[in-house]
């Protein structure tokens, strides 16, 4: 979900077309989030890190 949203970033900045510019912030910063819970040892969406 974080590389979608970099390649997002940089195609939306790359072209000027500001809607892929905010989903691909939306989806780094969701990805971000994710990963730091699953990091954590919590359970995302029903699965457990084990690590």
């Amino acid at each position: 979900m974080i590389i979608l949203g970099t390649i997002l970033l940089v195609v939306g900045f790359v072209t000027g077309i500001s809607i892929l510019w905010t989903i691909g912030i939306v989806l780094v910063a969701v990805g971000a989030i994710l990963w730091v819970l699953g990091a954590m040892g919590h359970a995302v969406a029903g699965r457990r890190h084990y690590g």
